[in-house]
Order: C-alpha cells, then sequence, then structure tokens
C-alpha cells in the first residue's frame, strides 16, 4: 500500500484549525500521533467528513468547522444551542428564549438558510425531527458533555448524505471510545445591573414599574453529568454509557428593565395591549341586523363606571409576566457499543433516550376584541351605561361590541411543552479484503411530544357568561362576567372561562443504509495513489403524527389566533449514490497532490418523484504548505410532511399594516389595493401587539428545492506557528418552499394592485386585519422563487511558545456575508435588519486567546465580535437609528487540576454586562431584542467540577 508522510502531519493540521476533519476508524483522532506511529496509523482506513470513502490517504476539498470538546466545555453552555448559535456561521432558531411561539425544541439555522435546510448528523447519521411544532432535529437529544467535537460542513452534501444538507451538514461526534467514570457537576446563572436609562425614561412615562440595581444571580441552572466506559471480552469489545440531568430555572421579562415593557413598532415608547383591565370596547348599533360601522365609537370603561373615549393610557402592560428564559428540566441517558469479532464483522449498536419538560408562560388571555351582540336590557349594563348607549345610538334594541379584555384576575397562559425522544442505530462494519470494506445499518428514532395549553379563555363560554349571542343571562353554574363593573370580574369568574387544549404527536424515521468503500488496484499514469471509491443504498421512511384535540382544532381558545389542526402524513425515498476519488498527480514540480472527487446519488420519493443531485470537488496540494480546494454540489430538499399535508387555519403573524394608523404610509389609492375603502383610510386601527390574522398551510403540491453550492479556498501553514484557511462560499437555491409573507404580499398588493397579491387580502369590519377573525392575509405554501447566500469563512491559528513559562495559543474564526437575497424579502438582507431581515452582520468572529502555563491551569480570553447592521424598513425606529450598533463580548474562563482525578473549571461570559440591542416590537423575537442571539440576559457565570476515576 502506498504511504504518504505527508498524511499524519496533514491530519494533525486538518483537526488543529478546522481545515478539515479527519477521523481514524476505530481510533481516537490523529492529532496526538507523531513519528512512526503516526506513519503506521496513517495505514488505517480514514473518513472524511463529506464523504464515506475510507481509504489510506486523503484529506478535504470541503471546508469544515471544527468545534473541540474543550471549547464546548471553555464555553459553560449546558444547552447545546447556545454553543452552537455562538458560532459566526449559524443563526439563532428556537432556543429557550422563546416563549409566545416556543415549540419547546432547539434547531439549528446554518448561514441563516433555515432549520429545514441544515441536516444534522450524530456520528454521520441523521436526527430525526423534533416534534409537534417543528419537522428540524431537536438538538436537545445531544448532550454538551458527552461531544467530542462538532464538524460543520458547508456546501452543501446531499450528494453525500442525501436531502436537507443544502446549507450544509451539523455532525455531532459522541466520546464512544471512553475509559474509566467521569462525574461532571455544574452550575450557572445570569448577573445583571438594571440602569437602561432610555427604557426607564419610557416606563416612568408610562407609569409602569421595572427593577432597578443588581439583579443577584438568576436564570440559574445545574446539570450532573456522568460517563462510564471500559472494555469487555479481552479487550475485543467497549461500551460507553452515559446519562445526564439538566435543570433551568424560569426567569421572567420583569427581572430586566430592557424587557419590562414592550416597545412599540417605532421602539420610541412603551406600548401595550388595548385588551386592558378595564376594557376598551368598540360599540355600534345593530340596524336592520348589521353592525352599523358608520356610528361606531372607541370607549374605555372608566374606573367610575361610565364609559369615556379611550385613552393612550388606556392599555395593559403585558411584558413583565412572559418568560424571557423558559423553565426546562432534561434527562438523557444512552450507550454506544462495538465488538470486535474478527477483521471482517465487527458490529456495533448506538441507542439513546431523552426526555425533556419546558412550560412557555405569556400574559394572560382575556378577550380580544372578539365580536358579540348585547340586548340593551342586559343586566351587564348599568342604567348609567345605558343611558350612554342610547344617547349615542339612539333608541335601539341590540348594540355590537369587539371586548377587549385582559384576564388579570385568572393568572398567565401557560403552554407545557414535552418531548422524550428514542434512538437507536445497529450495525456492523468490517474487510472485505485489504482494499474494500463494508457498513451496514438499521436505524430508528422517534419523537413523541405532547403540548397542553392551560388557563386560555374557552371563547363558547364567555357569550354565555356575559349573556351575548343569543344566550340567557347567566344560570344554574355560570358566574356572570361582569366586564362592565369595575372590580365586578371575580377570581371565580374567570377560572371559570377558562379551558385547556390538548394535541398529542409523534414522529418516526426509519433508515436502512450499506455501503462498500476501498482502493482500486488502478491509477492515473500521472499518479501512484490508486483510486477509491463508496457504492451504497439508503431507503428513509419518515412518518409525522399531530393530533389535535377539539379545542385546538376549533381554535376555541381566545388567545391561539386560529384553529391548530391535526396533521398526518408521510414521505419515503429509496436511494443509490456513489462517489469516486482520483488522485491525478503527487510529488511533481507545482503538484505536491491533486486528487479529483467525484460523486452522485439517485433519490426517488414518494411523493415528488425522482431526482438526482451530484458533486464534483478539486483537492491541490501546491505544495506540503499551502493547499487550494474548491467545490461544487447539486444539492436538494423534498418538502417535508408540515409543508405537504398542513390543513389551512387561521394564525397570527406579526409586522404591521402599512394601510392602518392617522396616517398610513401608502397613499389612498395603494391602499384601495388591498380593500381599504375611502372612508376608511386614516381610521383603520393598528394592531398594538403588532400581530394581525393569517391564513397558513401546506400544499400537496409542492415540488423539492433544488440547489447549487460552490465553494473555493485555500489552506495555508506558512510558518511552523500559524496556519488559516479562507474559504468562499455561495449557495443558490430555486423553487423555494415557503411563502411570500403576510406582510410583504400585503405590500405587494398594495403596490401593484396585482391580482395575484390582492386576492389573498381580505379586510374585516372597518378595515381591519386583526379585530375578530373576518380580516386576513393568506399565506399558504408555495414554490415561491429563488434564495442567494454568499459570504467568505476565515480561520486562523497561531502559537507561541515559551512565554512566561508557558505557551499562547490563538484561534479565530469568522465570517463575513457578501449576500443573503431572498425573492420573498426583495432586499439584499446580509448586514441589514428589517422586518424580512435576520441581523446577520456582514462580519462576525470568535477569537479566543489561551495561556497554559503548565499542566495544573489554563486561562482563556475570548472576544466575541459582531458587526454593525443597517435598518431597512419604513417604520420610525429611533432606537435603531441607522441600524444597530456592533456589539463585542468579553468573556473568561480558568480550568485548574485540582488533583489527578479532580479539575475545576469557572468563567464569565459577557464580563462586561453588555445589554442586548433592543428593537421595536415588529423586530423584536422575544423581550424587545433578538432573543438568542445576541448575548441576552447580561453576565453569565458558570463552574463546574470533574470527577475521574
Amino acid at each position: 500500500m502506498y504511504t504518504n508522510n505527508k498524511l499524519a502531519k496533514s491530519i494533525r493540521l486538518a483537526l488543529m484549525f478546522g481545515g478539515a476533519s479527519i477521523a481514524l476508524t476505530g481510533t481516537a483522532a490523529a492529532q496526538d500521533q507523531s513519528g512512526d506511529d503516526a506513519a503506521e496509523e496513517a495505514q488505517e482506513r480514514i473518513t472524511v467528513t463529506g464523504s464515506r470513502i475510507k481509504r489510506t490517504d486523503y484529506e478535504s476539498a470541503s471546508p469544515v468547522q471544527i468545534t473541540s470538546s474543550e471549547e464546548i466545555k471553555n464555553s459553560g453552555f449546558t444547552r447545546i444551542e447556545d454553543l452552537m448559535n455562538s458560532l459566526p456561521q449559524v443563526e439563532a432558531a428556537q432556543t429557550s428564549y422563546i416563549a409566545n411561539g416556543a415549540s419547546g425544541v432547539a434547531t439549528l439555522d446554518l448561514r441563516g438558510v433555515g432549520t429545514n435546510r441544515t441536516l444534522v448528523l450524530m456520528n454521520g447519521r441523521r436526527l430525526q425531527s423534533g416534534g409537534i411544532y417543528s419537522q428540524a432535529p431537536d438538538v436537545n437529544q445531544v448532550p454538551a458533555a458527552l461531544v467530542e467535537r462538532v464538524e460543520i460542513l458547508t456546501g452543501g452534501g446531499s450528494a453525500t448524505y442525501g436531502a436537507d444538507a443544502v446549507a450544509g451538514v451539523v455532525n455531532f461526534v459522541m466520546k464512544d471510545d471512553f475509559e474509566g467514570l467521569e462525574i461532571n457537576v455544574g452550575a450557572s446563572g445570569y448577573q445583571h445591573s438594571n440602569g437602561n436609562d432610555y427604557m426607564q425614561g419610557l416606563m416612568d412615562a408610562r407609569g409602569f414599574g421595572y427593577p432597578t440595581g443588581g439583579s443577584g444571580i438568576d436564570g440559574k441552572s445545574y446539570n450532573i453529568d456522568v460517563t462510564m466506559g471500559s472494555t469487555f471480552a479481552d479487550g475485543k469489545g467497549h461500551a460507553t454509557a452515559y446519562a445526564t440531568w439538566r435543570q433551568i430555572n424560569e426567569l421572567r421579562q420583569e427581572s430586566r428593565d430592557y424587557s419590562s415593557c414592550a416597545l412599540n413598532g417605532a421602539g420610541t415608547a412603551c406600548g401595550g395591549s388595548s385588551t386592558a383591565p378595564l376594557p376598551n370596547t368598540y360599540f355600534a348599533p345593530i340596524v336592520d341586523g348589521e353592525y352599523d360601522l358608520s356610528q361606531e365609537v372607541y370607549w374605555a370603561l372608566d374606573p367610575s363606571g361610565a364609559f369615556r373615549d379611550k385613552l393612550g393610557s388606556d392599555v395593559y402592560n403585558y411584558a413583565p409576566i412572559n418568560h424571557f428564559m423558559r423553565p426546562d428540566t432534561r434527562y438523557t441517558m444512552g450507550a454506544f457499543v462495538n465488538y470486535d469479532v474478527n477483521d471482517s464483522f465487527r458490529p456495533y449498536m448506538e441507542v439513546s433516550y431523552m426526555h425533556d419538560r419546558t412550560v412557555a408562560q405569556i400574559a394572560e388571555s382575556g378577550i380580544f376584541f372578539q365580536y358579540f351582540e348585547f340586548d340593551l336590557d342586559n343586566t351587564i349594563f348599568s342604567d348609567a351605561q345605558r343611558a350612554q348607549l342610547q344617547d349615542a345610538f339612539g333608541n335601539v334594541d341590540t348594540v355590537g361590541a369587539y371586548i377587549g379584555k385582559r384576564n388579570v384576575e385568572g393568572g398567565p397562559r401557560q403552554n407545557a411543552l414535552e418531548h422524550s425522544a428514542y434512538r437507536m442505530v445497529f450495525g456492523a462494519e468490517g474487510y472485505l479484503n485489504s482494499n474494500w470494506s463494508y457498513d451496514v445499518s438499521f436505524q430508528y428514532g422517534s419523537t413523541s411530544s405532547s403540548t397542553a395549553y392551560i388557563n386560555d379563555f374557552y371563547v363558547d363560554y364567555i357569550g354565555q357568561a356575559l349573556g351575548a349571542n343569543g344566550y340567557d343571562a347567566c344560570g344554574d353554574g355560570c358566574i356572570p362576567y361582569n366586564v362592565f363593573t369595575p372590580g365586578g370580574v371575580t377570581a371565580a369568574a374567570a377560572d371559570g372561562l377558562g379551558g385547556v387544549a390538548i394535541m398529542n404527536g409523534i414522529t418516526s424515521q426509519r433508515i436502512l443504509n450499506g455501503f462498500v468503500t476501498g482502493e482500486f488496484d488502478a491509477s492515473l499514469p500521472s499518479s501512484d495513489l490508486p483510486m477509491a471509491a463508496v457504492v451504497g443504498f439508503e431507503s428513509r421512511e419518515v412518518d409525522f403524527e399531530r393530533i389535535a384535540d377539539t379545542i385546538y382544532q376549533e381554535g376555541a381558545l381566545a388567545g391561539q389566533g386560529g384553529p391548530t389542526d391535526s396533521i398526518m402524513g408521510g414521505y419515503n425515498v429509496k436511494e443509490l449514490f456513489g462517489e469516486l476519488s482520483v488522485p491525478i498527480a503527487e510529488g511533481r514540480d507545482g503538484i505536491d497532490s491533486m486528487t479529483l472527487d467525484l460523486g452522485v446519488r439517485f433519490s426517488d420519493y414518494s411523493t415528488s418523484g425522482n431526482e438526482t443531485t451530484y458533486k464534483a470537488a478539486l483537492d491541490y496540494n501546491v505544495t506540503a504548505d499551502w493547499k487550494v480546494r474548491a467545490s461544487y454540489n447539486r444539492a436538494v430538499r423534498a418538502p417535508n410532511v408540515a409543508e405537504l399535508f398542513a390543513p389551512s387555519s387561521l394564525g397570527l403573524w406579526s409586522g404591521e399594516d402599512p394601510c392602518a394608523g392617522d396616517t398610513p404610509e401608502y397613499t389612498a389609492a395603494q391602499c384601495a389595493n388591498t380593500g381599504v375603502t375611502a372612508d376608511q383610510y386614516g381610521q383603520v386601527g393598528e394592531s398594538t401587539a403588532s400581530q394581525y390574522n393569517g391564513i397558513f398551510g401546506g400544499n400537496v403540491n409542492l415540488q423539492p428545492e433544488v440547489a447549487d453550492t460552490y465553494t473555493v479556498g485555500v489552506v495555508g501553514n506558512p510558518m511552523d506557528n500559524l496556519n488559516f484557511t479562507v474559504d468562499y462560499w455561495s449557495i443558490d437555491i430555486e423553487d423555494v418552499i415557503g411563502t411570500l409573507g403576510a406582510e410583504n404580499t400585503l405590500r405587494l398588493c398594495a403596490e401593484t394592485g396585482d391580482a395575484v397579491y390582492c386576492d389573498n387580502v381580505t379586510r374585516g369590519a372597518g378595515g381591519s386585519l386583526w379585530r375578530g377573525e373576518d380580516g386576513y392575509v393568506v399565506a399558504t405554501n408555495i414554490n415561491v422563487g429563488t434564495e442567494k447566500y454568499r459570504g467568505v469563512d476565515m480561520n486562523v491559528n497561531y502559537t507561541v511558545e515559551d512565554v512566561l513559562g508557558g505557551t499562547i495559543t490563538a484561534r479565530m474564526n469568522g465570517s463575513y456575508y457578501l449576500e443573503k437575497y431572498t425573492d420573498a424579502a426583495g432586499v439584499d438582507c446580509a448586514g441589514t435588519i428589517s422586518t424580512n431581515c435576520f441581523p446577520q452582520p456582514d462580519w462576525r468572529h470568535s477569537l479566543a486567546v489561551t495561556y497554559t502555563p503548565d499542566d495544573i491551569w489554563t486561562a482563556q480570553v475570548k472576544w466575541r465580535y459582531f458587526g454593525g447592521v443597517d435598518y431597512d424598513g419604513t417604520t420610525d425606529q429611533l432606537l435603531l437609528g441607522r441600524g444597530i450598533a456592533s456589539q463585542s463580548y468579553i468573556d473568561l474562563v480558568s480550568t485548574f487540576e485540582v488533583n489527578e482525578n479532580t479539575s475545576l473549571l469557572v468563567g464569565i461570559n459577557n464580563v462586561l454586562d453588555k445589554e442586548p440591542p433592543l428593537v421595536g416590537g415588529t423586530l423584536a423575537s422575544n423581550a424587545n431584542t433578538i432573543a438568542g442571539f445576541y448575548d441576552t440576559l447580561g453576565r453569565y457565570i458558570h463552574a463546574s467540577v470533574t470527577f475521574r476515576f
């Protein structure tokens, strides 16, 4: 067999700074090998991330970013999504900082291309999707303490791993060869000094309360991780087992001054909900059986009991009671086992289990401007109120009312979310002969999940308790809801209107995979290296089922925004794949080595038919220290079950109606395109919560997305103590699965008048898109157009030895976004924030400098930098000014080896207690912030003790 002495060096170099990720079959990573040992180890079959080929010498033509177990531990994070979101290549998706709209899972969004386009693997095999609200894998399944390293492959990987790898692949490589017993006990929490003069001034102006001074340690979390492993059967077998527990305490928005009120869309004032403790109500007489909009009045209930015109102060500050960070309890356990019967048969097994429970709390339910009709002699009105209505409308018998009343008497709404995930892999690998090996496996993954939504108002009960809509006055067993009497609503009356909605779901994934790989006894005339290949098959079946109870399906709870329907569906795909690695030349002038890699995958989907993906990559080592690499991948993502089969139903979208308010953004003619009449222009009410009605759902006629991804890069080792990588990447997606977006549809209708857009806009009474359920924008799934993403990744490592008796190492990981364009947004979102653009900076990096004086202790300082982003929008965002300024965070961590069995780690992230940048209500994901992306809660303090036996 061919031996390349440079290989051992390339393996160590690649693992050191992420130029490539190379794992040795059946061994630990090779960076600890040297000299003759490395040359001997190089004879083992090795695999490269992004390829299934195993051969004796190989370097990657695709850029791979590696995060080591040491970096994971130094971060102090026990939630794997927190670690991943701190990387420049990842945007925040579902995190523990989401309350309203929480799915209970944690998902990854590589490059901001989408969670459904980010393929997540564990030990090179797919994770199943997360639960009833998510079609993306839940990384809660991944225990941070058991991760050996995280490998992020950019540039697409569909030809190697199948669909969904449009943005790339995140592969969690687990510690499956652990020896001994290790127990890690940790605790962490947040601390912040409340002193935001701007926010405190806004709250003073509204009379809202807020915290001042130091918060103490809050948002505490605790974890215990146990890992054990050993060989057995005279060294032929090895087993690693683990069990973890993690508890995170809740943190409400009232704990920080910058989140103690909800900013309005412009960020210029504390907003609030018009569903106030004392109701705000639109009244109009019923004339000839119709609500007479021309006589409508908007009244508030005065504490004296009289109706009066609504004032700006007649709002409810709903922010304090909302969760800023959800409470969460998680258990995981699992094992990795392998047994070497002989060189030809090596069975292996992976099993894992995760149970997670979290509760998402948001402000109280209430009557969210639902419509009711009252006989004027209804006892809910006082004599004085009845006289006011008659003075306003004349001698009428019936009035219509859109009531906004917050259920402060009944407490907050809570969504209890639970997930249980099981994953099993059974397989065998071995050598067929000296050059060829095989790997066959069966994988089953399943996630069962449930939600119990409690303390929301059951709409059908409200009419009865009010004696409205044809109901007789409250009778036996009914407690009157005296909504128009100050102090007249009791806790018992509020409890009597409560309802509970239950939904259960299960997702399952079955994968049968097999391949053979090896080297041919053939090579090109220009090369001494043999060609290598892999040929395999895969059969994958995915099923998803979500069963909603009647209350969910009818949208019978007042605060749900609309129905939540059951979904049932699934698909299967059968695939053949192959790869070919062709060494072109080596050991020539100007060519240290050059290799061409090719790959293809044929897929047959039960839902959309045949698709083909393929790749080509060139790895060109100019010298032993300089390399040029380039790759092209054709990637495909088939629509998932929810995108295909979700029924159309009413829901809410966040944003703004550009035809609402006293001074609409658009002209009367433009707003007429959206259904606003001349009389309504300038009179359409804005939603104070920045939420409007939409119709959302799936589409069985969706076609797969198709993407072309390109990478071109340079790997350099100009000095023994300096190495770097620079890689350009490009992702072009066609037939994008998504929606135009409700607000974008509304704007396109206004600007063009095209029926393609305007037929999807229906305005309700008074031109509203949020009062009641008659007004809405249709935004169901379609193949919407194209998306383009481009950028440059950079990694630099520098080491200086013999400094003050120790070694200093510096590592920089950065990413520069050149373009982030989508047809739906119609704007380049790179370096931009708007209602259509997540605020991904043009440039983002982390720079860690570590000082290691001896084997007893180390110290590290890390600088995390977010470049500024520009604001692109029509609302006057005073908070943003011209955008979000650049943000810098400093982290400190130190480790101490107390003795050979005990080590201690202590650290502080965001040492300077920098607040997150604040944004208005139309841009915030939670609590006036881009929650989970920028440091959200202030200073993060963590410590852990590890015992090894």
